[in-house]
């Protein structure tokens, strides 16, 4: 079981970076709001594995997932503000 899931681990890595690598940069705002919703559910999973205290190890666990996921998230949305304040009229 442990070698699929390294298996599935490795495939996604490389093919999040295929795709990754090929998006123009005119696409990037878009896609980087829709990358952070995404990160929101991520938050929503991570917050019920912190919370479901089957054991301590997987506390700990989704305490960092909690923690990494917010941190996406905010810099999702900070780089996103940043770019569209870029497309503003200047006075």
């Amino acid at each position: 079981m442990f070698v699929v899931l390294i298996t599935i681990l490795i495939l996604a890595t490389m093919l999040g970076t295929e795709l990754i690598s090929k998006v123009p940069p005119t696409l990037h705002t878009p896609l980087m709001s829709g990358s952070n919703a995404i990160s929101g559910i991520t938050v929503v999973g991570a917050l019920i594995c912190a919370g479901y205290e089957q054991n301590t190890v997987s506390t700990i666990l989704g305490i960092f997932a909690v923690i990494f996921a917010m941190i996406n998230v905010v810099g999702g949305y900070m780089v996103t503000d940043r770019m569209l304040k870029m497309f503003k009229r200047k006075e």
